[in-house]
């Protein structure tokens, strides 16, 4: 497929610098069962973490973690290792207004949930005071989508990655009005448009593409990839091989650079944080992705209101105890 000049333009905007060399990753929060998302909270700056396996939505102030949203169902998810998972993906519309991506149901009847977030101090809410919720059910032949793993906005727009379909790799998009969703609907077939199978990570560009990350295999390492589609019509832009196994999220750094983790389900010892970096050679548009931080099982990633990256990690817990934790890199990616 022909890319477009705006496509290159917007790959080689986190290419200009060179990858950073000098950083300190520190634990926000440990002691969380399979945590799969991060938001910050406009104005407040404060951190909402899905804490999926314990079936809640977390917030964190000063270090300690609050309840904000519980009783979330919770399913079980992959093959060896599985993992227990609940909310997902999250993210903020305005500072009261709180999107949350599920994964504790069969496709079909998983829900794309709109909450009205209580402030800091005041007591958590269930999981079934939603303000509006969706699904995508099952209609003739097109299978119901689930685990709605990462969200993404631009403009009216909000876009999430869905696994349930395997052979069309849906991306979803809703529309916002007043403040929540409406029209929530399947918008891009991804396993059609690259023939890489599920799509997980999501991001908005710079120059406001929609980034998708398609995991590709488990069982296959080395298939991950990275495609700019328009954000209004979905047409793909540009798709390129990473070398990375299975990217779980991807973030813009205050600078423009882009940043990708990758779960590597085939060896987990061997996932981590990459900075992606364009590359032209022949007039042929590739990425090298260069390995920052070793990390266990990272799932999530977003940019502070100061530039620090906030990362979930599943890691490996001793006994009962669990492994997952919430770090911090400093300012300045």
């Amino acid at each position: 497929m022909r890319t477009s000049i705006l496509s290159i333009i917007a790959l080689l905007t986190f290419a200009l610098a060179p990858a950073w060399a000098d950083h300190h990753v520190s634990t926000v929060v440990d002691g969380l069962d399979n945590p799969a998302g991060v938001a910050i909270q406009p104005e407040t700056g404060h951190l909402f973490v899905s804490d999926s396996g314990a079936s809640r939505v977390i917030r964190v102030v000063d270090g300690k973690a609050q309840d904000v949203i519980t009783g979330f169902p919770v399913d079980v998810y992959g093959k060896g290792p599985m993992y227990n998972i609940g909310p997902l993906g999250l993210l903020f519309l305005d500072k009261n207004t709180l999107v949350v991506g599920g994964g504790g149901l069969k496709d079909g009847e998983e829900l794309l949930r709109v909450y009205k977030v209580p402030a800091a101090g005041e007591p958590a809410i269930g999981a079934d005071k939603m303000a509006a919720s969706f699904n995508l059910a099952e209609n003739d032949d097109v299978k119901g989508e689930g685990n709605f793993y990462a969200l993404a906005a631009i403009g009216n727009n909000v876009f999430v990655t869905c696994n349930g379909d395997d052979t069309k790799g849906w991306v979803a998009r809703a529309t916002i009005k007043d403040g929540t969703l409406t029209n929530y609907e399947r918008f891009l077939a991804t396993k059609e448009a690259t023939e890489v199978d599920a799509p997980v990570a999501a991001a908005i560009s710079p120059r406001g593409e929609l980034v998708i990350g398609q995991m590709g295999e488990i069982t296959v390492p080395g298939d991950g990839l990275l495609t700019f589609y328009n954000a209004h019509n979905g047409k793909m832009l540009l798709n390129l091989a990473t070398g990375l196994s299975d990217i779980t999220a991807l973030a813009y750094s205050p600078k423009g650079q882009l940043y990708a983790t990758d779960f590597m389900w085939t060896d987990t010892k061997e996932g981590g944080l990459f900075q992606l970096i364009s590359k032209e050679e022949d007039g042929k548009q590739s990425i090298e992705a260069k390995r920052i931080e070793t990390l266990d099982k990272p799932t999530a990633i977003a940019f502070g209101l100061d530039g620090s990256l906030y990362i979930t990690v599943i890691g490996t817990g001793e006994g009962d105890a669990k492994g997952g934790k919430l770090l911090k890199i400093e300012p300045g990616l």
